[in-house]
């Protein structure tokens, strides 16, 4: 039985849909990056960060995107942070871990009535509502990606490594640890 989710979703332009390495995308919608090659279809059930591929490439297509990628800065990540606490209390959801890096999200959140994509979804419009309010610029018109990664989480000892893994993944990064308090305990 699904107890909790270990989701990542992205923000606009950090994964193309013809991504060398691999996508979830079955087509290209922009000219300008068809351009670069035909969607990467990948059922993948692992990360395929990792995979060795021609980064010029991905560099050369991302050059051509409409907009440039989003990259949350402190304060954005802060106003994200604070949209996903007030979003969470108001619907109930239960977030038990949370990463806002520059380019990307990680949450362990538990199984809600809503489904998960759902949730990230509501996550995402507040987020994106609060950076607007904050007087922050936001092209394109949503600063993410349509879809979201999801790691189903089955029990305790999964729950602690995902959590744990989304936790560490600022600090793997070089940044410092993150604080949220969109992030409720655990009690297993």
């Amino acid at each position: 039985m699904i107890r909790a989710y270990h989701v990542i979703f992205t923000a606009y332009g950090f994964w193309l849909p013809n991504d060398p390495r691999g996508s979830w995308s079955d087509f290209v919608r922009s000219w300008e990056l068809y351009g670069h090659g035909s969607a990467t279809k990948t059922d993948a059930r692992r990360s395929v960060a990792g995979v060795s591929h021609d980064r010029a490439r991905r560099l050369a297509a991302k050059s051509d995107m409409r907009h440039e990628s989003v990259r949350f800065t402190g304060e954005m990540a802060r106003c994200i942070g604070s949209a996903f606490a007030e979003v969470s209390t108001r619907l109930g959801y239960r977030i038990h871990a949370c990463s806002i890096m520059p380019d990307h999200v990680h949450l362990v959140v538990d199984r809600h009535r809503y489904r998960v994509e759902q949730v990230v979804r509501c996550l995402k419009q507040a987020a994106t509502s609060r950076l607007r309010d904050e007087g922050f610029t936001i092209e394109p018109s949503s600063p993410w990606a349509r879809r979201l990664w999801k790691v189903y989480l089955n029990d305790t000892t999964d729950i602690r490594r995902a959590m744990r893994y989304v936790e560490q993944n600022p600090v793997k990064s070089g940044l410092p640890p993150q604080r949220w308090s969109c992030v409720t305990p655990f009690d297993g």
